[in-house]
């Protein structure tokens, strides 16, 4: 099976969040540790980023919430390890006042395309970003887009527990990257 990391955004997803939940429910899945996750610094994320995916039996899925969401923006610009795909929940907007001052070496945004599959999951409420900006991110990384109604941050505060319509949204995307790798794979290979 892929490997899954668990990428959290600012505050690392406490005891409620739906991330937490998932990789408590699955031993194929990992959290990534940065120094800190109340302030976060990019380079030290990318830094632990990297080494998580090093570390990986096969090309793992990046589940990433809200912050983390820019991180693998940055990080697929720098690394060339690969990843099966990137599962983005609630991508934050760093243009807007309430984007939290601490992560402010997150912006600018890498607006190019990714170079591995990626989904992002956005609300219609979303205090961090509004679903045009995931709109617009979908667009710039050549990612899917999928709109889960009202579910402000799609974090703990959410009450969305293990989060089942978001496990399905994970486990479609996820049979869809590994297939994609399993293309790519078999196109290099004699």
């Amino acid at each position: 099976m892929t490997d899954i990391i668990i990428l959290p955004g600012i505050g690392g997803s406490g005891e409620t969040h739906w991330q937490t939940h998932w990789e408590r429910s699955n031993p194929h899945i990992g959290r990534f540790q940065p120094t800190s996750w109340d302030q976060p610094d990019l380079g030290d994320w990318l830094a632990a980023l990297d080494r998580m995916v090093a570390s990986a039996r096969t090309p793992p899925l990046l589940v990433a919430h809200s912050l983390a969401c820019l991180l693998v923006a940055h990080w697929q610009s720098i690394s060339s390890l690969p990843v099966a795909g990137a599962f983005l929940v609630a991508v934050p907007d760093p243009t807007r006042a309430v984007f939290p001052a601490e992560a402010a070496s997150f912006a600018p945004v890498p607006e190019g395309r990714l170079r591995f599959p990626s989904l992002i999951v956005a609300s219609t409420d979303d205090p961090y970003g509004e679903f045009q900006y995931a709109e617009l991110r979908a667009a710039q990384w050549g990612s899917g887009i999928v709109e889960v109604g009202a579910l402000g941050h799609i974090n703990g505060r959410s009450g969305l527990g293990n989060w089942p319509g978001g496990l399905v949204l994970f486990q479609a995307f996820a049979a869809g990257a590994r297939l994609v790798t399993a293309e790519a794979d078999s196109t290099v290979k004699p």
